[in-house]
């Protein structure tokens, strides 16, 4: 079963992600974990790619879908996977097509997880981190015994700079913007399936899992 998964940063992703990675026994596989194996191992890809992360630049295109299309051909993807942050752009769209028929293969759901945009900001702004022991806690799901004091070592709890509203804001509306013709890329395909991503994460989670053993309603 070869899946993608969408959604918003603060849809709840990564939980998600790993619920489907242990019932379903297939690999999850971000561009940036490929990156990684293809550098790591020194292929030719993989070589061409560490150039660009050097510099702090973007990977281009044609890497990318050639690290993503080796990635898809080692064995521990034979029975599947869980594309997560590929492809983002119509064009790796067509181009994942391409390498799913090279493949004999194709992309059997694309799981797009839909939160609304004041609840997502609600959850990244309220995430605070203590400075001294890095743990994290959120000031509405998961809020320290004191206010802006750490319950491990009493540190001094901080938001990120790059969690204020305004840059939440703007990451949010990047992302919305981006995928949106992704979104309709597959709805048209007929693959595309929505979930809402604001219910209790077990609900979530059973959701998907009928989604994808095609028993939901």
């Amino acid at each position: 079963m070869n899946v993608i998964f969408m959604g918003p940063p603060g849809a709840g992703k990564g939980t998600q992600a790993e619920s489907i990675v242990n019932e379903f026994q297939i690999p999850h596989i971000s561009t940036g974990d490929a990156f990684r194996l293809a550098m790591k191992q020194g292929t030719a890809l993989g070589l061409e790619a560490k150039k660009y992360v050097d510099q702090g630049l973007l990977v281009s295109d044609e890497i990318t879908i050639g690290i993503v299309k080796e990635r898809l051909q080692l064995p521990d993807c034979k029975s599947g996977f869980l594309l997560d942050g590929f492809p983002r752009t119509i064009e790796q769209a067509e181009a994942l097509d391409k390498i799913m028929d090279s493949l004999g293969s194709s992309i059997d759901h694309v799981i797009n997880l839909h939160v609304d945009r004041s609840l997502l900001l609600a959850r990244l702004t309220g995430r605070r981190i203590c400075r001294s022991c890095g743990a994290t806690y959120h000031v509405l799901f998961n809020p320290p015994h004191t206010e802006n004091v750490c319950d491990k070592c009493s540190g001094e709890l901080y938001q990120r700079s790059d969690d204020t509203e305004e840059k939440v804001g703007t990451r949010l509306d990047e992302y919305l913007n981006k995928t949106a013709p992704l979104l309709s890329y597959y709805r048209n395909k007929g693959n595309l399936r929505e979930v809402n991503g604001e219910q209790e994460i077990g609900t979530v989670a059973a959701q998907i899992s009928l989604l994808l053993r095609g028993q939901a309603k």
